[in-house]
């Protein structure tokens, strides 16, 4: 079986591992990434009508300053998002599964003034007429080098989850700065963003049906059986 690698960072990392197994996929986690609070100015709450939620970190680390916002309902990108949502004491609004901006598109006619609390890594969106928005970042992800035992593994044909376009950028690089042939690897790609950001040269590049672990988890089941790219460039 061809291993699937997971770059994440933690929590997440350990989550999708755990899913992938479960899945009977030989999987492997090696985070690349850290999450780290950032210093940010709290907004009043009386300017908003809710709050917008693209990722679990955003409320994991954005400290206690975000319980003066608790009064104001969420929309949380997925339910890992929205249980972190809940866990800091908000409500919750709307929970998508499509993505963040198809989930603007569930909002109710009286949350017009969104706050949305991100990473310094985010997607682009599009409001809906007659729809406001702030941003506040709370958090950032530092990059790590590949440990030692990932460099061993992906000088053999394997997949590699990528959850971020950030992850997609790092892999590349530390590939080049390890001598790894990127044509023994195929990416499974959380949406085309990130697919795209991973470059050209890798033995395959594939995109989830959904952007959600579930999504990418089935299609890394349909893929692991075959043995893959074997290196011809």
């Amino acid at each position: 079986m061809v291993p699937l690698i997971v770059v994440r960072p933690e929590p997440g990392c350990t989550a999708t591992l755990t899913a992938a197994r479960a899945a009977r996929l030989e999987a492997h986690g090696f985070p690349l990434f850290e999450v780290v609070a950032k210093s940010w100015e709290v907004p009043a709450p009386s300017r908003f009508d809710a709050v917008l939620g693209g990722s679990a970190n955003a409320f994991r680390h954005a400290g206690i300053a975000i319980t003066a916002l608790a009064q104001l309902p969420v929309y949380a990108v997925g339910e890992t998002t929205a249980q972190a949502a809940r866990e800091a004491g908000f409500t919750i609004a709307a929970t998508g599964d499509g993505g963040i901006q198809r989930l603007l598109g569930e909002l109710r006619p009286e949350h017009r003034r969104l706050l949305r609390i991100a990473g310094e890594e985010r997607v682009p969106l599009t409001l809906p007429k007659g729809v406001t928005m702030e941003e506040r970042v709370v958090y950032a992800t530092a990059s790590r080098p590949m440990q030692p035992a990932l460099v061993t593994l992906l000088r053999q044909p394997a997949m590699i989850a990528l959850h971020s376009a950030e992850a997609a950028h790092h892999i590349a690089v530390q590939c080049v700065t390890q001598g790894i042939r990127r044509s023994l690897l195929r990416l499974i790609a959380l949406s085309p963003r990130i697919a795209s950001a991973a470059g050209d040269g890798w033995g395959e590049v594939a995109v989830a049906a959904a952007p959600n672990d579930k999504a990418l988890l089935a299609l890394a089941v349909q893929m692991c059986q075959d043995p893959g790219p074997r290196g011809r460039d």
